[in-house]
């Protein structure tokens, strides 16, 4: 804790507020979301397809919508974008709590979701301005306070919740007014490098997406999210076969986020500090993805050796914990490659395409696990699902691999930015 502490007040005071304010949505965000089913079907007694509606509605309006919350920071400033956001939430988690018909609770959910999208690519890349070469470091407290706003959050919602889920919907309105105070009144105003010719949108996305290193690597960390996210997929599903009933699965599913907490939050800035001096940036996200894709080996190995429930638990558990050490050591290089990437132009553009390019790949991937998972279950062939992740996570890691043998993981020259269009620092 003292490291963290010590490293969190090297920062200057732009950074340290992103971080708190991240910790502080997390919990928001969190206290509510994981509730919000449970809501639609029980007392607004919504049909199962209104509540599929209302969850893709949601989640599309973020993940689809990136690019333009990105776009509109570059345009008019990371902090406006961050205002915004924190401003849509608040009136989208209100309207949550006083409506009850479909099409009211679909404007809540795409107010919600889009705002998401305002205020994400804003904070990343105003965190990567501010920080400057000490970007890795940055993105890894920051993976801290982040990770620990997603352990707090439901445990604050259950309380809530176990009241009136309106009542929870009204305090996560009330966390993100204050949010909103705050960036209005303590974070600066700053903006990245802004093209001096006025271009269109259109030009911005055009050289977003003519940056072929960029893109590749973007496409390659699709796995990577893939795979982490089915700590919310595929782990739960797991956990319930090998608990077998509903109490035994609910300790089981709670100790699995317990664990990646806690790993994500005490060993975050040990494995970022251990993985740049040993690797560096590039290597380290080959290594990270690495670990990623042998996590889910537990669950294929430890089924076919009989040593019983314990074991089954156990490799549900080391598999969750695998995941989480993974994802430590990709978040802060894998953000500031993006950075490295952009050549530091149309920084928030570029965190706007990477998040919906990997959004559209975690839709995929989840379909697609979901459906592995119920048939090898019918077939008896439990291991296939954990297979393919792992296989998932090899193609990544050999795709990864050559990125970074190639040099096109490295920052481009200078001469190359320049070439996508003239830029100028500004900064107020």
């Amino acid at each position: 804790m003292r490291r963290l502490v010590d490293q969190f007040r090297s920062f200057d005071r732009p950074s340290r507020v992103l971080m708190v304010n991240q910790f502080s949505i997390n919990i928001g965000f969190y206290m509510l979301m994981p509730y919000l089913a449970g809501y639609l079907a029980g007392p607004l007694g919504l049909a199962a397809w209104a509540v599929g509606l209302v969850l893709g509605v949601r989640n599309f309006s973020q993940q689809g919508m990136f690019l333009v919350g990105g776009t509109l920071a570059d345009r008019w400033g990371y902090k406006p974008l961050i205002v915004a956001g924190c401003l849509l939430r608040t009136g989208g988690f209100l309207l949550l709590a006083m409506v009850d018909s479909l099409p009211a609770v679909l404007v809540a959910a795409v107010a919600t979701g889009f705002a998401g999208a305002l205020f994400n690519p804003a904070v990343r890349a105003y965190l990567a301005a501010d920080s400057g070469p000490r970007r890795v470091e940055a993105f890894a407290v920051f993976n801290v306070f982040y990770q620990a706003g997603i352990l707090l959050g439901p445990l604050v919602g259950l309380a809530l919740t176990a009241l009136d889920f309106r009542a929870t919907a009204m305090v996560a309105a009330a966390v993100f007014a204050v949010l909103t105070v705050v960036q209005i009144w303590v974070l600066p105003t700053r903006r990245g490098e802004s093209v001096v010719a006025r271009t269109s949108v259109l030009d911005d996305w055009r050289v977003v997406v003519s940056n072929r290193p960029f893109v590749l690597f973007a496409v390659a960390m699709i796995g990577s999210y893939v795979l982490s996210f089915q700590v919310y997929l595929a782990l739960p599903l797991q956990a319930a076969v090998v608990a077998g009933e509903p109490r035994a699965e609910t300790a089981l599913v709670t100790a699995m986020f317990v664990l990646s907490g806690t790993v994500a939050i005490a060993g975050q800035l040990r494995i970022t500090s251990w993985f740049a001096r040993r690797w560096g940036s590039g290597r380290s996200l080959v290594v990270g993805m690495a670990v990623m894709a042998a996590a889910f080996v537990p669950l294929i190995v430890v089924p076919g050796t009989g040593l019983g429930w314990w074991s089954a638990v156990g490799a549900v558990l080391l598999t969750a914990g695998l995941l989480a050490v993974g994802t430590a050591a990709v978040f802060p290089f894998e953000m500031d490659t993006i950075v490295a990437l952009s050549g530091n132009r149309l920084v928030a553009t570029h965190y706007g395409f990477y998040n919906t390019v990997v959004g559209v790949g975690i839709l995929l991937g989840n379909l697609g696990t979901g459906a592995v998972f119920g048939r090898a279950r019918e077939a008896g062939l439990g291991a296939l699902t954990w297979a393919v992740l792992t296989l998932i996570g090899i193609a990544c890691v050999g795709f990864l691999y050559l990125l970074e043998r190639s040099g096109r993981l490295d920052p481009p020259p200078r001469s190359d930015v320049a070439r996508r269009g003239d830029t100028v620092n500004t900064a107020g």
